[in-house]
């Protein structure tokens, strides 16, 4: 059997059933929005699809941790949001609903448009103080506005930092390479954070990441660490199925060997967000996703344990 739990999970006989979510310390909800999308639509069918993609994944322990998180991990479903209401709205049940998850689990969210991980930090922030972020993007998020409109995809890294949620210095961008302006463009080193483009990372894998890897270690340190990772970081050759794909991105070794290496960070949370299944092919994105959910939670599980490969 896959990682049931996260596969169907509106099946009333999913053998992880729901109300076994109480006893696990780690918990999958799904953020099924994307009304804040600049071009493509359809994220909001991630969440399911990407449980789907995850089903030939846990027969087995993940071949770099040692260990499988089906034990250890519950299913909260798929958030009920109103998708028609405005985008505060929308955040503000995200943030409620993610609030109270977030109380009793270490919490892997399923997006749904990167707008919703603002919700997300809002809720982390609450029970952490000012975070560390690692951040996965070809984009930098960090616009002042979205086409005329306030918030949405490709700001709320900015409001993040601009309301606290985040400490500028322990911020780190991790595969930007979209156009914009300068002022958007690097506004997260320019606050003191770290950026490492996707040019920078051209050729790098394996033990070639190292020093990117130490110098991300060090300068994050012990503090609570938020992980959000929008597929897009990765080449649309990994990734197409999502809503503003950018040629010349992250390889999915490159991704994995940040995700495996990067586990022993003081991580609080994660999302995967901008799947976007309708134009993706022979389910590469949702599969990416759904692998690098499971090393992520493989790694948090492993650390728990106190397993090799878990510092």
């Amino acid at each position: 059997m896959g990682l049931g739990n996260f596969a169907y999970a509106n099946n009333s006989n999913h053998f992880l059933a729901t109300q076994a979510l109480a006893a696990q310390p780690f918990a999958l909800a799904g953020v099924p929005f994307d009304g804040a999308v600049t071009n493509r639509p359809g994220a909001r069918f991630g969440p399911q699809e990407i449980r789907r993609a995850s089903l030939m994944l846990c027969d087995g322990l993940h071949p770099y941790f040692g260990v499988s998180p089906l034990d250890y991990l519950g299913d909260a479903l798929d958030m009920r949001l109103p998708n028609a209401s405005p985008l505060s709205e929308v955040r503000a049940h995200i943030q409620q609903q993610a609030a109270e998850l977030m109380a009793r689990h270490h919490c892997v969210f399923l997006g749904g448009d990167h707008s919703v991980t603002l919700a997300l930090l809002r809720a982390a922030h609450a029970q952490h103080g000012p975070l560390a972020l690692v951040h996965f993007d070809a984009h930098c998020d960090t616009w002042v506005d979205h086409f005329g409109e306030p918030s949405g995809h490709g700001t709320w890294t900015y409001e993040a930092l601009q309301e606290g949620l985040v400490s500028p210095a322990h911020c780190v961008q991790i595969g930007l390479r979209s156009s914009g302006e300068r002022a958007a463009r690097e506004y997260v080193q320019d606050q003191g954070g770290l950026i490492f483009t996707a040019r920078q990372l051209r050729g790098l894998d394996g033990a070639g990441l190292n020093p990117v890897l130490d110098t991300i270690r060090q300068r994050l340190g012990d503090r609570p660490c938020y992980l959000t990772l929008d597929i897009d970081c990765l080449d649309p050759a990994f990734a197409p199925g999502t809503g503003t794909p950018e040629p010349a991105g992250l390889t999915s070794s490159q991704l994995m060997t940040f995700l495996e290496q990067l586990a022993g960070l003081n991580m609080v949370g994660m999302d995967c967000v901008e799947v976007a299944p309708a134009y993706d092919h022979a389910e590469l994105t949702t599969l990416a996703a759904a692998t690098c959910v499971w090393t992520y939670l493989s790694g948090q599980v492993a650390k728990l344990q106190g397993a090799p490969h878990a510092a």
